[in-house]
């Protein structure tokens, strides 16, 4: 453990007071997570997040909770998941070098044993006394002794070195699941979705297959927000996303893009197919009273646009995903609370 010295403590304190102090001024909730955003902007240790925050203050937009979760979201939780892996990763260093060691030192002793029973055979043959033979035994015993501590501490060093590697192995499997997975909706986050859309390009041009993206966009949400607060709003989105996740199947896959914007890809899905799932989704949505849980009123209810692209031989992610949003926005201009498709651009198969 390192100690910090007068000057380094004298500004850890002023640097927390600044985040408190700022927390309380901008009218947040002291959330850990809040906390620590706010530690990095004022000890500058994220440049990114010190431009981002100068950016939004400049800009005269509100800094609120849901503000400082996104922030947090995309600037820290990976460093902290960064930090568990290199932790691990060290972890497993030093249970391999311990078990290195003392495989060596089994080696060591087990030829020495050998040697020691090699010798005894051939002390055997010559004993002329009880007392000869009591001391070769004598000294076969010690050896053997001595071999039995190694294999014993040998096997307490594996039983211990098991223990560790499954530890980390759950620990990791943890921080892989946090690092695909958006902390507010429970739903893959941009990332995983990244992969995702990937490897479905790849399958699809390697065996001529169709799969189809949607994106999904919350109407007004903006203005919802700005009417009932953001822990309502962020209710509104787990809402969303809680109402997507049950109402898809098999390897369809649902991811929150960012934002009020969520995406679902649909796997050997044609277009007309994704048009009848985006609005089997729409009024799923459109079916759900948003509720005040302080005090059980109903607010009202929500609706998505929604924009379909079938995949036609896109190179990449980015030109698929730009059709899909190209027809989200059809969606909005035409009124919202419904589906518009991409033209499909397949070019037509050969006779």
């Amino acid at each position: 453990m390192s100690f910090l010295n007068n000057k380094e403590r004298e500004n850890t304190l002023l640097v927390s007071q600044k985040a408190l102090d700022r927390i309380a001024k901008e009218g947040l909730l002291p959330l850990p997570d809040t906390y620590e955003l706010w530690f990095a902007y004022y000890s500058r240790s994220t440049p990114e997040i010190v431009r981002m925050i100068d950016g939004i203050t400049e800009s005269g937009q509100e800094i609120t909770e849901y503000v400082c979760a996104e922030l947090y979201r995309r600037f820290l939780s990976d460093l902290r998941n960064e930090e568990a892996v290199r932790t691990a990763g060290e972890q497993v260093q030093g249970a391999i070098q311990s078990v290195s060691g003392m495989v060596q030192g089994v080696q060591s002793a087990t030829r020495d044993y050998g040697d020691t029973l090699n010798k005894a055979n051939d002390k055997i043959g010559a004993i002329k006394s009880p007392k000869e033979l009591q001391e070769i035994l004598k000294v076969v015993s010690s050896s053997t002794k001595n071999m039995m501590d190694h294999s014993n501490q040998l096997e307490e060093i594996l039983r211990q070195s098991n223990q560790i590697m499954e530890d980390m192995r759950r620990d990791l499997d943890h921080v892989r699941r946090e690092a695909m997975t958006d902390g507010l909706t429970g739903l893959a986050n941009r990332k995983c979705f990244d992969s995702e859309i990937d490897q479905a390009l790849q399958e699809s041009a390697e065996k001529n297959k169709s799969f189809t993206l949607l994106m999904l966009d919350i109407d007004y949400f903006k203005a919802f927000n700005d009417n009932f607060g953001h822990q309502v709003g962020d209710q509104v989105l787990r809402l969303v996303a809680r109402t997507l996740k049950d109402s898809i199947k098999g390897r369809d896959f649902a991811a929150r893009y960012g934002g009020e914007e969520f995406a679902i890809i649909l796997p050997d899905t044609d277009l007309a197919g994704a048009i009848v799932v985006g609005n089997a989704l729409r009024k799923a949505v459109a079916s759900k009273d948003v509720i005040n849980r302080s005090t059980g009123k109903i607010l009202g209810r929500i609706t998505l646009s929604v924009g379909v692209a079938e995949y036609t031989g896109e190179k990449s992610p980015e030109d698929l995903i730009e059709r899909a949003d190209s027809a989200l926005y059809t969606a909005k201009h035409n009124g919202r609370n419904q589906v518009a498709a991409a033209p499909n651009n397949r070019p037509p198969s050969k006779p």
